[in-house]
């Protein structure tokens, strides 16, 4: 580079024209110079593999028509291949033997009459066992599951319930796959329909369920997967966030015959709580017209719901000609009964910001107090001075911005469901008012 402008500054200092001439010169040089490359590299290319001149097609879209031979064989290859994936998997006699051969080979001494092993007697049971337990049963998976032993051995128990939980979620996530009718990873409503429709039969606590009753049952199973894992609203969940969650844990805990009482009310697919939401729909539809109207959903619970909050709520939400259908209904049970959850905010929260501002201020936190002190003057209390109640809330949230609440800070905090109890519910305030003469911390649900 040096050279080419010592060479460039002689030519300027010799004229004009010897200045153009050597300009020229490097032009020259220039096309010569990429007239050879590209020659090389074509011949380069040859010379390794002839294909480099042609891209192939790497990607293939989907069908549409549903009617279509390549979308049919499709969906036959996928079918084949998670039968064939199926069979990759430990069944019970499997596990059954599994058990026994780690029960055998177990390597004493026992600590606290726990059986553990060690990894040369883990090796003798695969060598003993189905071949599909070396794709469990990794060095890898021995050193993680290490708890300090003096002989390094690992639990015999934490091994088989490693073993049955990860063909369990396999098994699983090849039964959701069967019901991905685009073979993207997810499913959409109307599929998750067809699957948990599937799996009434499979559960004894459910045997008692009219066949009548069997949509509504499936309405509101589904409800919980959306309202949980669609917060955008898509209508369609990925395959892989519902093997994360508890939910179908939850819904196939309804397989054991003697589930007990209390854990079938606290279980939202259980017979007795699908019956209860239910219940109460059709207990607040006073004209039988199978919606709520406004007034209607006012006597959901203890009936403490401000008027203003309710307003909100069919503004914000999907309605019918100003009613509410059971899908809205569901969502709305949901956010009430988990109000601390993430999903339940982000619920509230829009039905909160009046402004649209994305930040609920002192204005609206007023707007919604108003309706909780008008209901205090009905029932003959005496109503809170709202400056008390907006400092003690913002005092609680811990605001970024002390003139300003938002979102991310009502999910920061850990109090979000307080505050919404204080400024949507009667019953949620004095709850909260008076936490410490009734020994409870934050609302009952409604």
């Amino acid at each position: 580079m040096e050279l080419l402008l010592e060479g460039l500054r002689k030519c300027t200092s010799k004229g004009p024209d010897t200045e153009m001439n050597y300009c020229n010169t490097l032009n020259r040089e220039s096309d010569i110079f990429s007239t050879f490359y590209e020659d090389w590299k074509s011949n380069k290319f040859d010379a390794f593999n002839p294909t480099f001149k042609t891209i192939p097609k790497f990607f293939h879209e989907i069908p549409e028509d549903a009617d279509s031979l390549p979308l049919k064989l499709r969906e036959e290859g996928r079918s084949l291949f998670l039968q064939r994936r199926n069979t990759t998997l430990l069944d019970n006699n499997e596990l059954r033997t599994l058990w026994v051969l780690l029960d055998k080979y177990h390597s004493p001494p026992n600590v606290r009459e726990e059986q553990l092993i060690s990894y040369v007697d883990l090796k003798k049971v695969v060598g003993k066992a189905s071949y599909k337990c070396k794709e469990y049963f990794t060095a890898k998976l021995f050193a993680q599951l290490q708890q300090n032993d003096v002989y390094n051995r690992i639990s015999i128990l934490a091994l088989f319930n490693y073993a049955m939980r990860k063909a369990w979620l396999q098994q699983t996530r090849i039964g959701l796959s069967l019901y991905d009718a685009s073979g993207k990873g997810y499913l959409r409503e109307s599929d998750l329909e067809s699957y948990i429709l599937d799996l009434i039969p499979t559960l004894p606590q459910l045997d008692g369920l009219e066949k009548s009753f069997h949509s509504f049952y499936v309405c509101t199973a589904v409800r919980k997967f959306l309202f949980f894992l669609d917060p955008m609203r898509t209508g369609k969940i990925r395959i892989q966030d519902i093997l994360a969650c508890s939910f179908l844990d939850d819904l196939l805990e309804l397989r054991d015959g003697n589930l007990p009482k209390d854990l079938q009310d606290a279980n939202w697919f259980s017979a007795p709580s699908a019956l209860r939401v239910y219940g109460q729909y059709l207990n607040l539809d006073k004209d039988h017209n199978g919606m709520l109207s406004k007034n209607e959903l006012a006597g959901l619970g203890t009936g403490t719901l401000t008027s203003v909050f309710l307003e909100r709520v069919y503004q914000e939400c999907l309605t019918y000609e100003g009613e509410m259908d059971y899908k809205t209904y569901l969502d709305f049970v949901l956010a009430l009964e988990n109000r601390q959850e993430p999903q339940s905010l982000h619920y509230f929260f829009r039905i909160l910001d009046i402004k649209g501002k994305g930040y609920l201020d002192a204005f609206t936190l007023n707007y919604f107090f108003r309706a909780i002190q008008d209901q205090m003057k009905q029932n003959g209390q005496d109503p809170v001075n709202f400056q008390d109640v907006k400092d003690e809330m913002f005092d609680m949230i811990k605001p970024a911005d002390p003139s300003k609440i938002t979102l991310q800070d009502i999910l920061n905090c850990g109090q979000g469901g307080t505050l919404i109890s204080i400024l949507i519910d009667l019953n949620g305030f004095w709850n909260h008012e008076n936490r410490e003469t009734r020994g409870i911390e934050g609302p009952t649900d409604i």
